[in-house]
Parts: C-alpha cells; structure tokens; sequence
C-alpha cells in the first residue's frame, strides 16, 4: 500500500517525544508524523515537525492559511529549512477564540501558490473536507486546490466506508491519505455532528473497539487501493488504538 501517516498533537516537548517513542517502539508500518498548529498551545507545528524528525525520517507540520499574510516572506521558512522539512499540508485554519492572535483572509490556494514561490523544493498537501458543503462544492475546492500546485490530499476523517468509497471513486488517481478518527464517548460524537456536521452510519458506537474495527476496514481498502492511511488517534489510548489496526 501507500503511505500510513499519525497525526500527534505537540501538547509539550516531552510529551510529545514520548508519543513519538510509543509509536516507533510498538507499531509497525508508520511512515509519516502529521503535526498539527493548535495556537492554545506552545508549540508550533514546525517545531513539532522538528522534533518528530529525530523519530521518523518524514514529519509535515500543519500550516493554517489565515496566518499567514501574503505581503510578508513566510515566517516558518527558516525553520522548515533548517530541520529539513520537505513536506507540508496547508489547511484553512480556525479563527482564534483570543483575537489577539492576528489573522488575514487569506486562503488556502493563495498560500499553496506562495510555498511555490518561495520554498519549490516543499512538496505542499491540502485539505479535504468531506462534511464542508455538498460533493460538488468540494469538488470544486478540489480542483482549485491542484490547479495551485497541491501535490495531494489529507481528508478529514471518515465514519462511514460508503461514503469512502464515493469520494475515492471521485478522486481516482489523486493522492490521498484517507483520514480516521476514533470516537470514544457521546460528548465526541455529539462534537461532530454538531461542529462538523458529520452523519455517522447505523451501528456505530463510540468505543475504542468499534473505532478499531472501522480503522481496519479503512486500511484493507487503503491496501486494496495501494492508497495512503491517515491516524487520528485524538483522546485516545494512543497505544492501544494503533495496535488495534496496525498489528
């Protein structure tokens, strides 16, 4: 198959290298630490980057498009540079709940267009967002998406492998890494639904072991296709939860 990504939340230097340690010691297959930018915390993306590359030889920092203003040189470059990152995902990024934090309207294609300009050796993913709006919206988000230079795709995760198969059908011959998430109790389901508007399938059950059996669903198919993975093990059992689907 293609590559298996882990995205790991930077909450603090130590923590994080000690996640880095769990995935690297007790899983197989992992080629790629995904870094979110979450401004409630101290760390950046890049610097999370930074640091999973003492563990992993690939690590791509999330870069949120509406810090970025377009009349600047991009802040993060020396730093990518400098700790050799070669691969980034631009997402859109939410408003700050602190307006102190300055943001620009600036979108996704603009700064897929600006990482071209001034960093071309950086391979530039983006975003898909299953849940956004209708398919042909998304579609069209898409298409835009390659048309600024996208080398390729990071869904946001998926609860239903029907609805999998609609959009791999669609993005036949893209690069995408198929996103998953485990569930683990009703206050997350209810977040998704109500924040992401997420319809989940009949059946489901917000566990660790149906989160596992679905992620396993989505990694045959993923081996099937010669297709990509992408592990979003948020507020679980970190270890417990790749075991599940990678051993």
């Amino acid at each position: 198959m293609g590559r298996i990504s882990v995205e790991l939340v930077p909450r603090s230097q130590e923590g994080l290298r000690e996640d880095l340690k769990i995935v690297k010691d007790n899983v197989q297959g992992v080629d790629i630490i995904n870094v979110p930018d979450l401004l409630r915390l101290d760390i950046r993306s890049w610097e999370g980057s930074a640091i999973a590359q003492d563990f992993f030889p690939t690590s791509i920092p999330h870069i949120r498009a509406i810090d970025v203003d377009l009349s600047q040189p991009l802040t993060m470059c020396s730093a990518l540079r400098n700790s050799n990152i070669t691969e980034v995902l631009v997402i859109e990024g939410d408003p700050p709940q602190d307006m102190s934090h300055k943001v620009y309207p600036t979108v996704t294609t603009d700064v897929i267009q600006k990482f071209h300009q001034e960093m071309p050796e950086v391979k530039v993913y983006a975003g898909i967002d299953q849940y956004r709006g209708s398919m042909r919206q998304e579609m069209y988000r898409i298409q835009r998406k390659l048309q600024a230079g996208a080398v390729g795709f990071f869904t946001q995760p998926f609860f239903d492998l029907r609805l999998l198969e609609i959009y791999a059908d669609m993005l036949e011959g893209q690069n995408v890494y198929w996103g998953v998430s485990p569930v683990m109790s009703e206050r997350s389901q209810s977040y998704w639904e109500m924040k992401n508007n997420v319809i989940f399938p009949k059946g489901f059950e917000p566990t660790l072991d149906w989160s596992i059996e679905f992620s396993r669903e989505v990694l045959k198919f993923a081996r099937d296709r010669d297709a990509n993975l992408y592990l979003m093990p948020i507020k679980s059992n970190l270890d417990a939860y790749l075991k599940g689907v990678l051993s």
